[in-house]
């Protein structure tokens, strides 16, 4: 079943088309002109586009290039009585699914628009598919031989097979999107989308359109319908980063489908359902937020049917080495430089260390070793960090206010001590947050635009 937008100025024609149309299980909205076609399309998906080529105001061509200005995977299918060999043959070329004439044999147009809709549908999968393929490789080499990462790998090759909703938690950096992503691989819905969101990331106002997607006119700017990640997601797996920074009335939502697979878009009274695998992650702990009362207690329950805790990086310090070996390779092959093995020294440096943005952190200490090491080995030098250093708070400082107030010296410089006390926590928040400033700002208390300001300044 397809969405079909049937452009012709015979009103007898339309009627005929739709509900011939209407026998094949399609829904088709009628367009009287080129011009209403256009404005359609501006409001509304549409699997494929029937039109008659010449017509009062304009010609088919015309509604092909808007189509593909538009949404290019969009089908485009010629149904006209003044069919040409030209005219077949430029339409082809401009994108042109197929092209009919009339009058049409009935079996043969449900049959053209069937396969339309299916090459619509695999466009539209595709497109979605490339923005996650590179991710995807090597997604489900979850590396280590510790305990806990073993253990980590049994729970994926369990729940993999399930449809049921798996709640990932573990501190920043610990690798939630890579266990999301090897439960999808090793799921039967390994050929359907993967798509990944950071809640945190996304502004409360936006984030339901993000997920549920929004009709025209459902806020300002909303000048078109448009699908949400669900929509998107449709058959696949949605992970949801961050999920325990979703507002009240998005947990409302996604209640709604985890019970009954349904779906409502920002603007619209009317459900749609979604066939959707939905795996979601935090740092946070979910049951101190339930008891706040800052998190749903029945969507807390729909969320860890299945938990999987990730250990931190400083628990699992046998895995480094090889953490280190794989790393490099993939840092190596995305920044085109060459690769380097960490000596054995450098290691056991980096074993020492506390990791208070785990293995996040040990990438990017790793990308700026291979981008600024000198030698064919990295060295333990090539690591600016303190071994031994444990984090006593969340965001790794390894001295509390009172140790500090308790080494105070005879002299200080107030100012010039605050401010690098200021710009060491800003840099450990953002090298913890992998770089991400919505991520940092919210660990630090601040709000984005402050943080912008404070790291101009600390960059000057």
């Amino acid at each position: 079943m397809g969405k079909v937008l049937i452009v012709d100025d015979e009103l007898s024609m339309r009627r005929i088309v739709k509900a011939n149309l209407r026998q094949d299980s399609h829904i088709s909205v009628e367009a009287s002109s080129p011009s209403e076609a256009i404005a359609l399309l501006l409001k509304e998906d549409f699997d494929v586009v029937l039109t008659d080529q010449k017509m009062a105001g304009g010609s088919g061509l015309d509604v092909l290039r808007a189509v593909q200005e538009s949404d290019p995977t969009t089908s485009v299918i010629f149904l006209t009585a003044v069919g040409t060999v030209e005219l077949a043959v430029e339409s082809m070329r401009q994108g042109a699914f197929d092209f009919l004439t009339k009058p049409y044999v009935l079996d043969v147009m449900l049959a053209t628009i069937r396969r339309a809709c299916e090459r619509t549908a695999l466009l539209r999968e595709n497109a979605v598919l490339r923005t996650t393929v590179r991710k995807l490789e090597g997604a489900d080499e979850i590396i280590g031989e510790s305990d806990g990462i073993r253990y980590v790998r049994e729970l994926i090759s369990r729940v993999a097979q399930a449809s049921s909703t798996v709640l990932i938690t573990g501190e920043t950096g610990t690798g939630k999107e890579l266990v999301a992503r090897a439960i999808h691989r090793n799921s039967p819905r390994v050929n359907r989308p993967f798509i990944a969101i950071n809640c945190a990331a996304v502004t409360e106002t936006l984030l339901e359109s993000e997920l549920f997607g929004h009709e025209r006119g459902a806020f300002t700017g909303a000048d078109k319908a448009r699908n949400g990640l669900f929509e998107a997601a449709h058959e696949g797996t949605l992970f949801l980063d961050e999920v325990a920074e979703m507002s009240a009335a998005a947990q409302a939502k996604l209640l709604r489908v985890l019970a009954n697979g349904e779906i409502q878009r920002v603007g619209s009274t009317t459900p749609r359902k979604v066939d959707v695998r939905v795996l979601v992650a935090t740092h946070r702990d979910l049951q101190a937020r339930v008891r706040d009362g800052q998190f749903r207690e029945d969507l807390f329950y729909r969320l860890a049917v299945v938990p999987i805790q990730i250990p931190p990086l400083r628990e699992r310090k046998g895995d480094i080495e090889g953490l280190c070996q794989m790393l490099c390779a993939r840092i190596s092959k995305e920044m085109k430089v060459p690769s380097k093995q960490v000596s054995q020294n450098a290691v056991e440096k980096l074993r020492s260390y506390a990791f208070p943005g785990n293995i996040r952190e040990l990438a990017n200490l790793l990308e700026r070793a291979l981008i600024l090491g000198r030698g064919l080995e990295l060295q333990p030098e090539d690591f600016p960090i303190q071994p031994g250093a444990a984090p006593a708070n969340r965001l790794g400082t390894e001295v509390t206010v009172e140790q500090l107030a308790a080494q105070l010296p005879e002299q200080l410089d107030l100012r010039e001590t605050l401010s690098k006390l200021e710009k060491s926590l800003i840099e450990r928040a953002i090298i913890a947050s992998g770089g991400v400033q919505a991520e940092a700002a919210r660990r630090l208390g601040l709000s984005r635009s402050d943080l912008g300001y404070k790291v101009g300044k600390y960059s000057e």
